[in-house]
């Protein structure tokens, strides 16, 4: 991936996984609750980590939500 890791750059990643369009995906909505399982959660975390995050996917099952998840990769991300 050789673009930059944005809060909307992710909410479309998901949305693809979801097959929803982004404006469904609210930062504070539960993943999980959309349809969002672990192994297409470890897909994310992969592929985010393939575009410079430091994330992981334990951390990213203690809140399935868009809000956190960009509190992980944004302080992950080189300044």
């Amino acid at each position: 991936m050789n673009t930059a890791i944005t809060l909307e750059s992710m909410r479309a990643d998901i949305a693809r996984m979801l097959h929803e369009d982004p404006v469904d995906i609210a930062d504070d909505d539960n993943l999980m609750d959309l349809g969002l399982d672990s192994m297409r959660t470890m897909t994310l975390a992969s592929r985010w980590r393939d575009a410079g995050a430091a994330i992981e996917f334990s951390e990213m099952a203690l809140n399935a939500t868009l809000q956190h998840w960009w509190s992980l990769v944004r302080l992950s991300l080189p300044r």
